[in-house]
């Protein structure tokens, strides 16, 4: 299996810690003059869970009840040279997390881990406004420790799943399976090239030392049109080499994507296609989506629904897909996502969604999907209901409790005891200093 949001502040805040997303710690300035900066970063957070099921490949009935946890620190800082405003900048942050209790239901994780290690360990280069036709900062080239993501994670964002020593204690990042304290890929080279708007692109080579994920080195090209309306995205991706996973070495990934509302206010449109050549053979598959949503901007508490299909083939690589723009994306049901299946694999998945904001800092949601297995068995075929919300208490604390209900269709499932409704709820606390 692989594991593989200027906004308000609440959505700052949420996407960068609750959304788990872009493993940049929060920076509190230490040293700001003569265009040097040193920033200390922290970030702190710790989740409760329990669900009243287990799954393989956990090999024990009941339910289990955990917690999880992580913090991040460490510093960060650049330097700008005058005339050219271009700079050098860097960061070097250590994570340590853990996992108690029981573990989390479906086994990663045995409750029992705990571990400090080098997370970001990166220096880059940006070119300030030296080269005007690519805009500022028109050339960003880094390298070193760092997270890497493409779109809203569909295929890559970050190198972020961690399991315990439950199935093996060579795959042991040291826990906190779900709030994936751990991101960063361990050896990248990235070139950004272009500004915010236009005409932009990534090229990056990546190397993971994570063993649940092969320890795939992959390389590759994103290249982006934004405009107002929307950013279209094509990306090429290909992997070069691969621990124990054949299909991974050589395997070539080309998708292509949207993502606006195309120039229609309130109206929210994504889609991405990827078709998929296995390294190890002529096999082949597809993975593709297409989500609409509109937001009633007029009532009371802005209300939004969201409808979304996606489809997986057999087969498909999911590869360093991950938590990015919301729950839901790209974890489709907190059971079925985490613990149960599917993993972005061998299904068809109907997704509604709906969320308010009673207020700039609490919003609340319901999301629903249906799973179908696509090779017949119905191994998968369930329901799965997650009731959610999202609380800025103040800047320094936030709080998100969720509650889901997974029905497996039959007894023919991963969910260990038959197929009796599942109720999971867990409740996370981030702390952003």
């Amino acid at each position: 299996m692989t594991k593989n949001m200027k906004p308000s502040l609440t959505a700052v805040l949420l996407g960068s810690a609750i959304a788990l997303a872009s493993g940049s710690a929060t920076a509190h300035t230490l040293y700001s003059e003569n265009g040097t900066e040193l920033n200390l970063d922290i970030e702190a957070v710790f989740g409760v869970f329990s669900s009243k099921k287990n799954y393989q490949p956990n090999s024990k009935g009941g339910g289990s009840d955990w917690q999880e946890g992580y913090i991040k620190y460490g510093f960060s800082g650049q330097h700008a040279y005058s005339g050219s405003n271009a700079s050098v900048y860097g960061g070097l942050n250590l994570v340590s997390t853990a996992t108690w209790g029981d573990g989390d239901a479906a086994g990663f994780t045995s409750g029992n881990e705990s571990k400090t290690d080098l997370e970001d360990a990166y220096l880059g280069w940006r070119s300030g406004d030296l080269f005007p036709a690519l805009g500022q900062d028109g050339l960003d080239i880094s390298f070193g420790r760092q997270n890497f993501s493409i779109g809203d994670g569909f295929l890559i964002n970050g190198d972020a799943l961690n399991f315990g020593d439950g199935l093996d204690p060579e795959l042991d990042r040291g826990g906190a399976y779900w709030l994936a304290g751990r991101k960063a890929f361990d050896r990248t080279a990235i070139v950004r090239i272009g500004g915010e708007e236009g005409i932009r692109a990534d090229l990056f080579w990546l190397e993971s030392d994570n063993l649940a994920q092969s320890k795939m080195e992959l390389a590759g090209i994103n290249t982006e049109y934004v405009i107002p309306e929307g950013t279209f995205g094509v990306s090429y991706i290909k992997g070069l080499d691969a621990f124990g996973a054949s299909a991974r070495d050589g395997q070539e990934t080309i998708s292509l994507r949207y993502q606006g509302n195309a120039g229609v206010e309130n109206l929210f449109l994504s889609g991405e296609f990827v078709t998929q050549d296995q390294g190890d053979s002529s096999a082949s598959a597809d993975a593709w989506y297409a989500e609409a949503g509109w937001t009633f901007a007029d009532l009371p508490w802005s209300p939004s629904v969201n409808y979304r299909y996606s489809s997986f083939d057999t087969g498909f690589d999911p590869l360093f897909f991950g938590f990015n723009r919301g729950y839901g994306t790209w974890f489709q049901g907190e059971v079925a996502a985490n613990y149960a299946g599917p993993f972005n694999s061998g299904a068809d998945v109907h997704h509604i969604g709906v969320k308010a904001s009673p207020t700039e800092m609490l919003s609340v949601g319901a999301l629903y999907f249906d799973f179908k297995d696509r090779a017949g068995s119905g191994a998968n075929d369930a329901q799965e209901i997650n009731l959610y919300a999202e609380w800025v208490i103040t800047p320094n604390l936030i709080v998100s409790p969720l509650i889901g209900v997974y029905s497996p269709d039959n007894s023919n499932t991963s969910q260990i005891g038959g197929k009796k409704n599942n109720v999971y709820g867990q409740f996370v606390v981030v702390v952003p200093f």
